[in-house]
């Protein structure tokens, strides 16, 4: 008996014919689902690969390359003897690479970041989508940062990917308030700004010179910037240097301005409210320019914080350089006044006139300022004692058209020609013309009166006002005032009036007797050597009156014109001005000491730098 023949059979089972060939089914769907896929893969490839190839290589190559800016350093401003009026400090500022993170990842960066370096996160959001998320460069959000927030920095580095400290320059003038209307400031370009100058080279977040000097030689002081092309890898961190192009510095601008008469004028002047204006009457070179109220251009290279900005704002126009303004110039306009009536033939030099209390024009009475009038003067001795009915009278012979055509020969009513142009009022010469554009009125003759005594609607600058007592001390030319010093020769800044040696001899005489006797006699203090000025008190109702002084000497070789101006102080020319102008004169022919430079704030140390 074999083991096979006790083995029960195997009862057969039949397929049900539902089933058949289910598998092959199965394998079937699984066979096009894959090659869908696969199919779907190698289109996604070909497509990222040939169609989206470039743009993605460049994302790619974008998060690896990175663009580091290299700031030029910008040229100082020097004073007439090589003294640095404004220079450059060391510091840091906070840069965010934006292609480092995706728009979303960004946002909780900015969030912490605007809490260590308090700058809203609006602000830094704003600064972000203007560059663009896939910028490689770097895009400044804040200079200036104090040392306690690059070492914030530099400890989160891990958690703020793509924010950066970078050491850079800023403006530092180590003279603070002294001559801050000519040298002006510095600050970071606005985007209506960047509009405008694009096509010059600038790029967002570029300082530029904002006034004064800053922003009349911005193109010679700004430099050209650098950079490094740098490879990075995903922390951040430099593997190699791919190019390098080196900044290069600004050019140093030397100005005409004397920093020791410069610090003397800014004392002179004190916190009145005005403006001292001093200048070489051979060349038109600008020794010295005070305004007040002023500021200090150091705030505007770090960060002006809100209390800053608020306590300028609570001064009168603190940016507007008053000396370059117009105003009622008064008595010291009897310059002009005194050469059209010689010049126009109307009058002789020896002429004589009888002063009086008060003139009657057109049923209006023209006072004297000493409203009792002086008796017999001629023109030296109404330039002394500064007679108001002496020149009513012979602004009244003579008409408006040698008054009005002399005043503009004089400089009146346009522009000086000094580089801070974009800054500066022309003043006004009325006439005819003017007034019925301006008030709807005839010209009459008492404008004409008020006029002769630099009274009415005439409007001149300090800086104007100079440039007239320099006629007279030069021996009648106008000079074009600069602030640039140069080695151009003198003619290129004079032009000849024409006045006779006759009235240029009255007018240096009258000038002159204004100090021996007359109204100036109380800067004659034998100090200096002899001077020539005169006085002026400008009404400005309803507020206090102007008052004015200008002087020039030595008065037989003049080197300096001094012209002081006080805004609604109240007080006369004589009283108020005159001994700012002695001041001024007597530091210049004096040993006039020099102002104490402020020590920069100290730089952070390079151990600091993330």
């Amino acid at each position: 008996m074999t083991l096979t023949q006790n083995r029960p059979k195997p009862q057969l089972r039949q397929r049900s014919p539902r089933t058949v060939g289910r598998q092959y089914q199965s394998v079937l769907v699984l066979l096009v689902i894959s090659v869908f896929l696969l199919g779907g893969m190698g289109g996604r490839l070909a497509y990222l690969q040939l169609l989206e190839g470039d743009r993605n290589r460049q994302l790619a190559e974008d998060n690896r390359i990175r663009l580091i800016p290299q700031q030029p350093e910008r040229g100082r401003i020097l004073d007439r003897e090589g003294r640095m009026l404004a220079g450059s400090q060391l510091s840091y500022s906070v840069f965010l690479w934006p292609v480092a993170n995706t728009e979303e990842d960004w946002q909780p960066i900015i969030r912490r970041l605007a809490t260590i370096i308090n700058v809203p996160a609006d602000t830094i959001q704003n600064r972000l989508e203007q560059s663009g998320y896939g910028s490689p460069s770097l895009v400044r959000i804040v200079r200036s940062v104090d040392p306690d927030v690059v070492t914030a920095l530099a400890e989160l580095s891990s958690d703020l990917n793509g924010v950066q400290v970078q050491p850079e320059t800023e403006r530092f003038y180590p003279y603070g308030e002294i001559a801050a209307h000519v040298l002006g400031y510095t600050g970071e370009m606005s985007d209506e700004e960047l509009i405008e100058r694009e096509d010059e080279g600038y790029r967002l977040g570029d300082i530029t010179g904002q006034m004064g000097v800053e922003a009349a030689f911005e193109p010679l002081l700004r430099g050209q910037w650098g950079g490094q092309q740098v490879e990075v890898d995903s922390y951040g961190h430099v593997l190699q240097v791919l190019g390098q192009k080196e900044s290069e510095a600004g050019s140093d601008v030397q100005l005409t301005l004397d920093l020791k008469l410069q610090w003397a004028a800014e004392k002179a002047l004190g916190d009145r409210i005005g403006a001292i204006v001093a200048i070489d009457p051979r060349n038109g070179e600008v020794l010295a320019m005070v305004s007040r109220p002023v500021f200090d251009p150091n705030i505007f290279s770090n960060n002006i914080t809100t209390a800053q900005w608020q306590a300028l704002q609570e001064q009168e126009f603190p940016f507007v350089n008053r000396a370059l303004q117009g105003y009622p110039p008064a008595s010291t306009f009897k310059i002009v006044t005194t050469t059209a009536a010689i010049e126009s033939g109307n009058y002789s030099p020896d002429t004589v006139l009888p002063t009086f209390p008060f003139i009657r024009a057109g049923g209006i009475e023209f006072w004297d300022w000493n409203n009792a009038g002086f008796g017999p003067l001629g023109f030296t001795g109404a330039m002394a004692y500064s007679s108001d009915t002496f020149f009513y009278q012979t602004a009244m012979r003579m008409g408006s058209q040698p008054l009005i055509q002399w005043t503009r020969r004089f400089g009146f009513g346009q522009k000086t020609g000094i580089e801070l142009s974009s800054e500066e009022s022309s003043g006004l010469v009325p006439d005819e013309s003017w007034k019925l554009e301006n008030i709807d009125e005839s010209w009459f003759q008492g404008d004409t009166i008020n006029m002769s005594i630099g009274q009415g609607y005439l409007q001149a600058s300090p800086l104007q006002v100079a440039i007239m007592f320099a006629v007279v001390a030069n021996g009648g030319d106008r000079v074009t005032p600069h602030l640039l010093r140069t080695a151009e020769p003198v003619e290129r800044y004079r032009e000849s009036l024409g006045i006779s040696e006759e009235t240029l001899r009255v007018l240096r005489q009258g000038l002159r007797e204004v100090i021996t006797y007359g109204t100036g006699a109380g800067l004659n203090d034998g100090n200096t050597p002899p001077i020539a000025g005169k006085s002026g008190t400008a009404e400005d109702p309803p507020r206090k009156s102007h008052a004015w002084f200008g002087a020039y000497g030595p008065a037989d070789n003049p080197e300096i014109v001094v012209v002081a101006f006080a805004e609604n102080d109240g007080g006369g020319g004589s009283s108020v001005t005159g001994p700012m102008v002695r001041q001024v004169l007597n530091a210049y022919f004096g040993d006039a000491p020099l102002p104490t430079p402020r020590t920069p704030p100290r730089p952070v140390d390079d151990s600091l730098d993330p």
